[in-house]
């Protein structure tokens, strides 16, 4: 008995110090990017940089900034967002026993799980395919719309956890008081899971602002701020590539600079979200 006692004791101990190992390691990485990601970009962040456009010979060292690449990420992960909403909440919603059969429901997660799991330069590339067939050029419409294929998956599974943990007791009392499932749903359902469906929304947003394979042929580059939908779009990652890979050392620190206003804008979106969570908590029932 003493010999069991002792042994999970350092079983226990065990696990305790490798999960801190596991957290120190993670954070020690993230601490690492950060630091080189600031010290070599904020030397080389101006405002100019950040409310301009790209000017004449700016890739070999000229003047210009990247607002082109600022608004073109905010314009598609913005309308990705948009549509990956609108789909994803009825999705999540029916994958509900109130709504589907369990197979049909379990088949569904599969698909989506696999979805989760497939390179971002498939769906780009399927875009690419798709728009080709049609006649269309690179634009912001078939980025946002690659880019929304991308988000769905992410966005339904996590608004789908969500809404399954919501306690099964509200909506039998809900029920009890002679509500639909719609109403239910809608009234109930929908108000306790609020905070977590916005979660899921942002971090499918901070997940496809940071994406660049999936916009790289649909959404294609541009040195201007697009004003329709049928324009070509620039975008933040793209911008970070295309200039980290010239040989001039300004121009590679200005790559720097992109990457972390990136990181500025998903650490904004984070915050945001927890900001969002907490406030529509509130009221919830634990």
């Amino acid at each position: 008995m003493r010999l069991t006692m002792k042994w999970r004791r350092r079983e226990e101990a065990m696990m305790k110090a490798l999960m801190v190992a596991s957290l120190a390691v993670i954070l020690l990485f993230l601490a690492g990017i950060i630091f080189v990601i600031v010290s070599r970009g904020a030397r080389a962040l101006s405002w100019s940089m950040i409310v301009q456009t790209p000017k004449g010979g700016y890739y070999l060292g000229g003047g210009g900034g990247i607002a082109n690449a600022i608004v073109g990420s905010l314009y598609l992960t913005l309308g990705a967002s948009i549509i990956s909403v609108l789909l994803s909440l009825p999705i999540a919603f029916a994958l509900q026993r109130e709504y589907v059969p369990r197979a049909v429901a379990n088949l569904t997660r599969l698909a989506l799980d696999v979805l989760w799991g497939t390179p971002s330069i498939v769906y780009g590339a399927f875009g690419f395919v798709v728009m080709v067939y049609l006649g269309l050029r690179a634009s912001l419409l078939g980025g946002i719309i690659a880019l929304s294929l991308l988000m769905l998956p992410i966005m339904t599974r996590a608004m789908e956890e969500v809404i399954r943990m919501i306690p099964l007791q509200l909506k039998e009392i809900a029920y009890s008081l002679g509500a639909t499932r719609i109403e239910t749903t809608l009234h109930v359902v929908l108000r306790q899971a609020l905070p977590g469906i916005v979660t899921a929304a942002m971090l499918a947003f901070g997940r496809g602002i940071g994406d660049a394979a999936s916009i790289l042929f649909t959404a294609g580059y541009t040195d201007y701020i697009p004003h329709s939908l049928l324009d070509p779009a620039a975008s933040l990652p793209l911008a970070v590539f295309f200039q980290i890979g010239t040989p001039i050392k300004e121009v590679q620190d200005r790559a720097y600079a992109s990457a972390l206003i990136l990181l500025i804008v998903i650490l904004v979106v984070n915050l945001f979200s927890r900001f969002m969570s907490l406030r529509f908590s509130r009221h919830n029932v634990r």
